[in-house]
């Protein structure tokens, strides 16, 4: 199963450290059994949002931890460079980078707690849910 992680969920995965969905679809990744599609421009936002002060005070991670975390995504994930632009999501253009991502990548999910992205709910065929949903897939397909 391939998917696309919102910047939230690889946030709230560092800060809880827990059996939280978040933390849990990252162990799922950790271990080979979801194959993660990124783009540059997601992997750039991953690195300034988890370096805000108030972020890093939540995860204690210092700058290197998170440049080694930062450098996992680059060598275990699918880095994908999106060639359309995509407008769907208008009330936070900025995450129109995640959709473009998984069309890119030839995703199915989208997984982020961003109620602008789950708005769209499915967009050509990738469906936007929430990690608790998202988790359930997951674990399904396991079984």
């Amino acid at each position: 199963m391939k998917a696309v992680l919102d910047t939230n969920v690889i946030i709230s995965a560092l800060i809880s450290r827990s059996a939280t969905p978040p933390a849990r679809i990252l162990s799922f990744w950790q271990t080979h059994q979801l194959d993660l599609v990124l783009s540059e421009a997601i992997l750039q936002e991953y690195s300034r949002v988890l370096r805000y002060p108030h972020i890093q005070k939540q995860h204690k991670k210092t700058h290197k931890e998170l440049e080694i975390f930062i450098q996992q995504f680059r060598q275990l994930a699918t880095l994908v460079y999106p060639t359309k632009e995509i407008t769907i999501v208008k009330q936070d253009p900025d995450d129109n980078k995640f959709l473009a991502c998984a069309i890119a990548g030839k995703v199915q999910y989208i997984v982020s707690g961003d109620s602008d992205l789950l708005q769209v709910g499915e967009y050509n065929g990738i469906h936007i849910l929430l990690p608790t949903v998202f988790l359930r897939l997951l674990e399904e397909e396991k079984v």
